[in-house]
This record gives structure tokens, sequence and C-alpha cells, in this order.
């Protein structure tokens, strides 16, 4: 039986590169609400992360079934892991361009008036349900004034002038980008013709 360390490991091995096969997080595009979603080209999750850079090299040949949870190699795998994806690197070509990304919210601050502050990240669950994304995976968005009916998980478009810039949440996770003066709307998909 495999340990709960093992699911663990390889459920975050192998949800970054699902999400990033998901991509835009859907078909179609939303109708354009602002002139900054206008200018700013729609990206894909994977652009974010430099091609160079493998985080599952170094666990290719390791055998995780045979770690359990409360083995020290597993837990210093755990942890050595971590650091990387908190530590991972941004696309510097990306940085101060105009951009538009659809992604999942993880909020920071919910008020009545609703949500200035979250967290975009690429899949369902990411940040709340499962261990948080590489840091090149998570973009801080911070908007002009609060989004009235946002929620957690709900799928938006952020847009505006994209920043290398680490954010530490104490309990999301660690953003490698910010998208400040943000533009936000809901995703919705292209209905079929």
């Amino acid at each position: 039986m495999r340990s709960q360390f093992s699911r663990v490991l390889l459920s975050a091995l192998l949800l970054t590169p699902a999400a990033l096969l998901l991509g835009g997080c859907g078909p179609g595009t939303a109708a354009e609400q602002g002139a900054g979603s206008a200018v700013a080209p729609e990206l894909k999750w994977e652009a974010l992360i430099p091609k160079s850079w493998d985080p599952t090299k170094r666990y290719r040949n390791i055998s995780l079934e045979a770690l359990r949870d409360n083995d020290p190699q597993a837990i210093q795998m755990l942890d050595e892991m971590r650091a990387v994806w908190d530590n991972a690197p941004v696309n510097v070509a990306l940085d101060g361009k105009p951009a538009k990304l659809a992604g999942f919210v993880v909020p920071l601050d919910a008020t009545q008036d609703g949500i200035r502050e979250f967290l975009l990240v690429p899949y369902f669950g990411a940040c709340i349900h499962t261990p948080p994304p590489p840091a090149n995976q998570i973009v801080h968005v911070i908007a002009p004034s609060p989004v009235k009916s946002l929620h957690a998980m709900d799928t938006v478009y952020v847009s505006g002038t994209l920043k290398a810039a680490r954010y530490a949440s104490v309990d999301m996770g660690v953003s490698g980008y910010e998208i400040a003066s943000a533009a936000v709307e809901r995703f919705t998909p292209k209905q079929p013709q």
C-alpha cells in the first residue's frame, strides 16, 4: 500500500503538468469588458514557466512507494520540494508586459464589498484543497476596487501588467507574479455555434 506521503507527492507532481495541459481553463474567450483586456494578449499558464526549469528531475529515480509518512527521508524530500516550488523561477521575458490570464480565485481578503486581493491559480482546489503550485504558477492579483460576488475557486480572466514579484501568503502559498490594478472579469466559455 502506498503511504500518504507518496500519494501527496505524486499528486503534487502530477497536478502541475495537468494544469499546464488545461492551459486556459476552458474553451473560448469572455466578452471584452475593458480597454485593458482588449490589448492584453491571453497567456497560457505554461508561458509563465521558464523552459529550462524542471522541478521533477531530481525525483525521477526515487521509489516513492517505498517511503512511509514518518520516514525522515520522505519528510526531508517534501520540505525540499516545497522550497524548490516556493522559489520557482519566473519567465523574466514577461516582466512588465500586458497579459490576460484565466484561472481560479483564491481569496486573500473577502469583505461584504467583495474581494480586492486574491491569488490566481491554474487549477481548481490549488492552495485550498491541495498544496500550492510552484510560485511561477501563482499570480498575486490586486483589483483597483473590490469585485462583488466573487468567491473562492470562481473562474475569472485577469488582465493588466504582469510583474515578476514575490508575495508570500502565510496560508496560501508564494506567488512569483503580480498584476496590480487588474481588470477582473468572469470567465465565460464560448458557446458552440
